[in-house]
């Protein structure tokens, strides 16, 4: 990550760059961006996340959705990238989480 970028920005990168039909974390997020313990900062940023940026593809650790009113929207949009879920209703982070940039 670009030390000169702010924090938001550099999770904006990230998200910009989660696959199709993958998924990460704001914990993972919070990684990548050398922040390990920022994880609820990353929910910050994503509250103003670039509305063209695939702010669906971050979910909890758990593969739960969240998102307020907003998480039907993000579920069928992960449904529509073929984003399996479990009995549970969590995404199957097994089979769609994305490591990053690895």
């Amino acid at each position: 990550m670009n030390e000169k970028m702010s924090f938001f920005d550099e999770v904006y990168e990230v998200v910009a760059a989660i696959p199709f039909g993958k998924v990460i974390s704001y914990g993972q997020i919070a990684m990548l961006c050398g922040r390990p313990r920022a994880a609820r900062q990353v929910g910050w940023a994503m509250r103003t996340c670039p509305e063209h940026l695939p702010w669906h593809r971050v979910v909890m650790k758990d593969g739960t959705v969240t998102g307020g009113v907003w998480s039907e929207l993000r579920r069928a949009r992960l449904l529509e990238e073929g984003v399996a879920f479990t009995r549970e209703g969590k995404v199957d982070m097994e089979s769609h989480v994305w490591n990053g940039f690895c």
